[in-house]
């Protein structure tokens, strides 16, 4: 079997495994060893429900048909969890092997976010697993205050690119004003999981973004908007945090320029 690779910082996540069959669970755990993840492995929602009251997971891979408490049954209490006591959405994936009894429409009502079809192979998994799992930490953490990423402009480049420091304040301030505006209004439109102004808003920060240039943030910020135009913003909360978080970071770095 050729070596699949993974992302460094997949060792500061844990993933939940609910599966009642012995020999697949064991299997999972396997596999999630091979990828470098931290891990646990349950054999039915109850379970699940009691290892999720006493510590916090990246995201739930489990089976649809279980004894006691099955994965749907499971999925429902886990996002009515999130709603009561305001937690961050966990993605949960099914994993089934049969999409006749577990149809995807099935799975989505639940809140399952995608579904893994058995027998499972390492790279479908870890495919899986790149989409949905959080993505590295914002830039700004690893870096010394007031130094920039590789890619996002300085003060000098911002006054070469504009010609005059008083350009540039005037430039940034204004930005920033819009962009505290935009950022307020995004999180009202996830909070009511409105896609059509989610999307308008992404689009609003992403036209600032381009304006300086390389932020790295453009791209992503424009992948969103198509995502979540397709696809709607439960399915894409996990992407918009993390841009928001990145997008937050930046701003903080041009209010210093």
């Amino acid at each position: 079997m050729r070596q699949v690779t993974t992302p460094a910082h997949w060792r500061h996540h844990r993933v939940l495994v609910v599966e009642d069959h012995s020999a697949y669970r064991a299997m999972m755990g396997w596999q999630l060893d091979k990828l470098g993840l931290s891990h646990q492995l349950v054999e039915n929602g109850s379970s699940a429900m009691a290892a999720i009251a006493c510590r916090r997971f990246d995201l739930v891979i489990s089976d649809c048909q279980m004894p006691v408490m099955d994965g749907y049954s499971l999925a429902r209490a886990i996002r009515q969890r999130e709603q009561d006591l305001g937690c961050e959405r966990v993605p949960i994936i099914a994993l089934t092997g049969n999409l006749v009894h577990d149809d995807p429409q099935r799975c989505r009502d639940a809140g399952m976010d995608a579904w893994l079809l058995k027998p499972l192979a390492l790279e479908s998994l870890r495919d899986m697993l790149m989409h949905w799992l959080p993505g590295a930490p914002a830039a700004l953490c690893n870096q010394p205050p007031g130094v920039a990423a590789l890619d996002w402009p300085t003060r000098d480049s911002l006054v070469e690119l504009f010609g005059s420091p008083r350009v540039v304040d005037q430039m940034l301030r204004s930005l920033l004003t819009e962009a505290q505006r935009d950022t307020q209004a995004l999180r009202h439109a996830l909070n009511a999981q409105d896609a059509s102004l989610t999307a308008e808003r992404l689009h609003r920060l992403v036209g600032s973004l381009a304006f300086l240039g390389g932020a790295g943030l453009e791209s992503r910020g424009s992948a969103l908007i198509s995502e979540v135009r397709a696809h709607g913003v439960a399915v894409n909360q996990r992407k918009l945090e993390l841009f928001q978080s990145d997008l937050a970071a930046y701003l903080d770095y041009l209010r210093g320029l």
